[in-house]
């Protein structure tokens, strides 16, 4: 397995990780139920491989299944503390609305988790309102709650998702008060990163030192169902090239991927570790000869 170091965290973390999304979300992508026992099974298979293969990084939320996926990490990592010679990375989320009581959130995810503390703790976001930027950045707001679960070490690090690459993106990277970003990257949607300029909040993300997550990795089937339209006969499978793809960038620290098959983990983690796949982002991108 690959690993890098996590921005200004200083924690060492595989360059793939484990989405809980699938884990905890009826019928995502694929039929599914988190609560029918051969299905959770497949799951824990799934979670012990990613394992064994050294993936150390797992991102989960209590918004995933109303707390199924938490609580299917929860059990699986049960005594679990290192994945080969690394400590666990364990990610988990608090949604806005719970700004107020994010303490409660936490707690819960803490019990879900079968944990005493949190390596991360992300704002839960697809797009942030102008208004709720200001929510979360102004004093007492939910950044400085988060900063105080921090210095209280109910958590290690705090961070936000992200959907989007709007403006309230920006306002929290140069606010200084987020350890990392996990942002919506991939061979589709490429607007976190423009090396031709260069620009986007992967840049200006490294810039203030954050560590860099990055969803959606094999475009949650979206490029595959483009060319299904185009190409009906499916002549070929572009998954491995959409994980390189993202691997590729030199920015991004670990690539997020649902993974619930025992076999797609095995898969995913020799494509990570298949380094002649990496190509040149920036030469991808020249124009001119």
């Amino acid at each position: 397995m690959e690993y890098t170091t996590l921005g200004k965290t200083g924690a060492t973390v595989s360059r793939i990780g484990y989405g809980g999304a699938a884990a905890g979300l009826k019928n995502y992508l694929h039929t599914f139920d988190p609560t029918d026992g051969d299905d959770r099974k497949h799951v824990f298979e799934s979670i012990e491989a990613a394992l064994q293969g050294g993936i150390n990084y797992f991102d989960t939320a209590p918004g995933y299944g109303n707390g199924e996926s938490e609580e299917i990490l929860g059990s699986a990592l049960q005594g679990v503390t290192e994945s080969g010679s690394h400590p666990l990375f364990i990610a988990t989320k608090a949604n806005y609305k719970t700004r107020g009581k994010l303490r409660e959130s936490v707690e819960l995810s803490l019990k879900r988790l079968r944990r005493d503390r949190i390596q991360l703790l992300q704002i839960h976001g697809d797009s942030y309102t102008a208004e709720q930027a200001d929510n979360i950045l102004m004093d007492g707001g939910m950044a400085e709650e988060m900063l105080q679960l921090k210095q209280e070490g109910l958590v290690e690090h705090i961070g936000f998702s992200s959907e989007d690459n709007n403006d309230s993106v920006y306002r929290f990277i140069r606010s200084g008060m987020f350890d990392m970003m996990q942002i919506c990257y991939n061979f589709i949607f490429q607007h976190g990163y423009e090396p031709s300029r260069p620009f986007g909040s992967l840049l200006e993300a490294d810039k203030a030192e954050m560590g860099i997550v990055t969803m959606r990795t094999p475009t949650s089937g979206t490029f595959q169902r483009w060319i299904q339209t185009v190409n009906p006969k499916n002549t070929f499978d572009y998954t491995p090239a959409l994980i390189q793809f993202v691997l590729s960038n030199p920015y991004v620290d670990v690539a997020l991927m649902g993974m619930r098959d025992k076999s797609i983990v095995q898969k995913n983690i020799a494509i990570c570790e298949d380094k002649a796949g990496r190509i040149s982002l920036e030469a991808l991108h020249e124009r001119y000869v």
